[in-house]
């Protein structure tokens, strides 16, 4: 076969500025997915985008290459369907109420996504601390899940989007993860090629966000709903806020203990206001802007949906979750006000007391991570707990703490801590 194109032309046109034509796009991603063009060509390429980006027809342009490279699913034929998106962040354990929410309206959810790597928790080793729980389901197991329950959370099929799973792991080893387009293209070309018909995106800033800056995160926000929108695709996306971690819970099999507290109707109040948010957001783009879905939360009909959906994928909702075998309390040292918390530190505190993985074989401890007994503006006496930590490994705990120093600030009794709202602002 005679290939159309030389790697290096492609990389020298995006190095010196230019911007690649359809025709190079195709090409390249094709030709990168099957072989030809090399990991080290491929990595210049990426460089080069990083450094000097692309503009909004390229990338519409990659991130439908990257879909052809791959199958296209169709779950529209099911009726109205919606899918929820999050950059990730610290105790973002929101898909898990969120899902059975908005499915209890009779929206399918089709909910495919992925597992954690460094400091942001994975959605499916949160899963994977129910007993019984898989992640891995055939497509016709999907669509029967979706028809028959409403809503289903389970890992993407290798068939989806095979060029972007290959360019991610990529990208993760040479320092173009931040890339808007190419980050913007590698979830937006799975999420259209799963063929749902509404798409909210949780896109997250702060401290604890993958993209920290603000305005970084407004571009990234604004790029992916411009993606969704060209492909016929309803999209929207809402800027939330990161700065300190999301509820109580960091930490897989707490994560979902918390997730079933707020399926009871309880639960901290920025896991159900960021929740009921984002399921306003789902309903009104499936056709159902009216929906009360605070109702549905404490009557109990998403924590049904919820229980029939852990049964589903061969789990047991009503199952003892892990719990660690060692746990260690901070106790505050004075009289104060907890005026700010670090969502990095608590991220890190809890990935090295083995809630998370370094590298995508290594496993995780399911019991493992930090419980938080005070956020900012809260009030707290000499000797109060602040946090547990918990690990089934106490050789950990050294380690935790180092990341945990600085990670808490403290003002005087009595001061006021204003906290910033969670949705910062909605782009659509």
């Amino acid at each position: 076969m005679v290939e159309r194109f030389d790697a290096v032309d492609v990389i020298r046109t995006k190095r010196d500025g230019g911007v690649l034509s359809d025709e190079q796009i195709d090409w390249v991603v094709d030709a990168y997915t099957r072989g030809v063009v090399a990991d080290e060509q491929m990595s210049a390429l990426a460089m080069a985008i990083f450094l000097n980006g692309m503009q909004r027809g390229e990338i519409v342009r990659w991130t439908n290459a990257m879909i052809n490279s791959g199958e296209r699913l169709d779950f529209t034929v099911l009726g109205a369907t919606a899918d929820k998106h999050s950059t990730g962040g610290v105790g973002d354990k929101i898909t898990l109420p969120l899902v059975p929410l908005v499915a209890a309206f009779g929206v399918r959810v089709p909910q495919l996504s992925g597992r954690g790597l460094g400091h942001t928790g994975g959605t499916l080793d949160k899963m994977e601390s129910i007993p019984g729980w898989r992640a891995a389901l055939s497509n016709d197991e999907m669509m029967t899940i979706l028809r028959e329950v409403g809503g289903v959370i389970c890992a993407a099929g290798a068939g989806l989007a095979p060029a972007d799973k290959k360019l991610y792991a990529l990208r993760d080893t040479t320092a173009t993860v931040e890339a808007i387009p190419l980050i913007a293209s590698s979830i937006m070309s799975k999420k259209i090629a799963e063929g749902t018909g509404a798409l909210v995106l949780d896109v997250k800033t702060g401290a604890g966000a993958f993209m920290r800056d603000e305005e970084r995160a407004r571009e990234l926000a604004r790029t992916m709903v411009d993606l969704g929108t060209d492909a016929g695709l309803t999209t929207v996306a809402l800027l939330t806020d990161m700065s300190v971690p999301l509820g109580l819970t960091v930490g897989n099999a707490l994560e979902v203990r918390e997730s079933v507290e707020v399926l009871a109707g309880g639960g901290p109040s920025d896991i159900i206001e960021l929740t009921v948010a984002l399921a306003r957001e789902m309903l009104a783009a499936a056709g159902q802007p009216d929906a009360d879905v605070e109702a549905a939360l404490a009557d109990g009909r998403a924590m049904d949906v919820w229980k029939r959906m852990v049964a589903a994928q061969g789990g047991d909702p009503d199952a003892d979750l892990p719990v660690a075998a060692h746990t260690h309390t901070v106790t505050a040292e004075a009289n104060g006000v907890l005026s700010d918390m670090d969502a990095m530190g608590i991220a890190v505190a809890a990935w090295r007391l083995g809630a998370g993985r370094a590298r995508k074989e290594d496993p995780v401890d399911f019991a493992a991570g930090v419980e938080l007994h005070a956020k900012p503006g809260d009030s707290v006496r000499a000797g109060d707990a602040v946090m547990t930590l918990h690990t089934s490994d106490e050789a950990k705990f050294p380690r935790a703490f180092e990341a945990l120093e600085g990670a808490l600030t403290w003002a005087d009794p009595g001061t006021t801590v204003e906290r910033r709202p969670i949705v910062i602002d909605r782009i659509a």
